[in-house]
């Protein structure tokens, strides 16, 4: 898509993504097959390989692998992301300790293989990665269960970006049972996540008899009612997503809707994002991460609408990268992570504040995106 850029933000993501090209490529050096998370003083200490292979993060290193090789063709990054792919096999392995969240893993790994190099082995595994998500679905409440052990009930909104694998394994199988399964879920979130004003809902807890509403958990935000930051960012990216893949109004309208509210509130704080909309003034926590996961979604958005409404999104997503660029990177090859001060919740200390590897994987993809140079990994 072309996104009509002015000279000076097409000046900026071409300078960007040779600072990125630099950055990955001594990164893709020092890491290999190592499955990264959260940078320690400039380096990944920890290899979630050996410490927790069921990660939900664990597929944005893989990601951030696939995309830099479908942009440059260096064939480092395939085959980092290859030996990655097959470390992610362990986890089959494992089964039990798997969850809503096996699009975030294999949807950047075996499905982004096969797209770009027809790899029959990783069709196979984004299509075991589906069969685990759709076995989650409950048929009474219509929604897709989030985590394990006694949460029968418990959805969270962070699931919309993991559908998108029901939508390729539809496509790949011809079979409208995932698109009915990820519908139904997208139809459940958009009715009893999102509110009036735009806002959203971190967790909800249903009745897993009959779908029923019992509760609004804060979740990673500061407390129920509150507005997480990057919760806000999974709805608009992934109900954009939901459209493209369905074509249904409704979906597009809800991230739009969600869109035009964050977009409103990091307005107030220099197109960044706080880790919640509605806490405390004092203590200040950020959350690097939202934004740039936002201009995703907003890039997303922009594909659907209208010439007239088109740059609207495209210029908040581009204020939200340069804000980021200016306040958060560290481009210093030698230094692991990129995009520094992501928060993963509110209440949580050894998660604030830190490089997070999915932090860099969307301020890369909003990149490659801008230039044409991206694939679509959901």
């Amino acid at each position: 898509m072309k996104y009509n850029l002015k000279n000076e933000t097409q000046k900026w993501v071409e300078e960007t993504y040779e600072k990125l090209k630099t950055k990955l490529s001594a990164e893709c050096d020092r890491i290999g097959t190592k499955i990264p998370y959260i940078a320690e003083e400039g380096v990944y200490k920890e290899n979630k390989a050996e410490s927790d292979i069921i990660w939900w993060t664990n597929g944005f290193w893989p990601g951030m692998l696939w995309q830099m090789y479908h942009a440059t063709g260096d064939e480092k990054y395939r085959m980092a992301a290859e030996g990655v792919e097959e470390e992610l096999d362990k986890a089959f392995d494992i089964y039990t300790g798997l969850h809503h969240d096996v699009g975030f893993m294999w949807l950047h790994s075996a499905v982004a293989d096969y797209r770009i190099t027809g790899n029959e082995r990783s069709k196979a595994r984004g299509l075991h990665a589906a069969h685990l998500l759709a076995g989650r679905y409950n048929p009474r409440g219509k929604f897709i269960r989030s985590w394990n052990r006694d949460r029968s009930g418990w959805v969270i909104v962070d699931s919309m970006m993991n559908i998108p694998l029901l939508y390729w394994a539809r496509d790949i199988l011809d079979d409208p049972r995932f698109e009915y399964v990820a519908m139904d879920h997208a139809d459940t979130i958009m009715e009893k996540t999102v509110r009036g004003d735009g806002s959203c809902n971190h967790v909800i807890v249903l009745d897993p008899t009959n779908g029923d509403l019992l509760d609004t958990p804060g979740g990673q935000g500061y407390e129920s009612g509150s507005s997480w930051s990057r919760g806000q960012t999974w709805a608009i990216y992934g109900f954009a997503l939901s459209y493209r893949y369905t074509g249904k109004k409704e979906y597009l309208e809800t991230a739009k809707k969600v869109a035009n509210y964050f977009i409103a509130q990091t307005d107030r704080t220099g197109h960044v994002a706080l880790v919640d909309f509605r806490a405390p003034e004092e203590p200040v926590y950020w959350d690097s991460t939202a934004a740039v996961c936002a201009a995703c979604g907003l890039l997303e958005i922009a594909e659907h609408v209208d010439e007239f409404e088109k740059q609207f999104y495209v210029e908040a997503a581009v204020k939200m990268l340069k804000a980021t660029d200016e306040k958060f990177c560290n481009w210093n090859p030698e230094y692991d992570s990129i995009v520094q001060m992501g928060s993963g919740s509110y209440h949580t200390d050894h998660d604030k504040h830190v490089p997070i590897i999915y932090g860099d994987y969307f301020f890369m993809e909003a990149v490659l995106r801008l230039l044409n140079k991206d694939i679509l990994i959901w």
